[in-house]
């Protein structure tokens, strides 16, 4: 998971607190964002399942380059041209299964 939010997402790993499990907090600028903890000892965490969590978005620029770093890599994704908000939003699904949204202002949306 960390390999995927660092080297697709385009977040980068940052300090975290010396906690009790393994892990690492990823940084959007200087905000955590995402924090990946190991599982506990006997502790079973399923992927790819249903869930109450739809999706996570990021918000990004230069949809072309992610559109390559995707193929490049063999990620699927789904696009979508949302003209009221002038976004063009790539949905796609990390390792573990979760939802992932990438979203990019093309155009300032029109004023209402």
């Amino acid at each position: 998971l960390r390999q995927f939010y660092v080297g697709i997402v385009g977040l980068r790993e940052g300090p975290r607190p010396p906690l009790a499990r393994f892990g690492y907090w990823l940084y959007a600028g200087d905000r955590d964002v995402v924090q990946l903890a190991e599982a506990s000892g006997g502790e079973d965490r399923p992927t790819a399942v249903a869930s109450t969590l739809d999706h996570i978005s990021f918000r990004c620029s230069d949809p072309g380059q992610y559109r390559s770093l995707l193929q490049a890599h063999g990620i699927a994704f789904r696009e979508v041209d949302v003209p009221l908000a002038g976004e063009l939003q790539l949905f796609l699904r990390d390792p573990a299964g979760n939802g992932v949204e990438l979203s990019f202002q093309v155009s300032p949306a029109p004023r209402v």
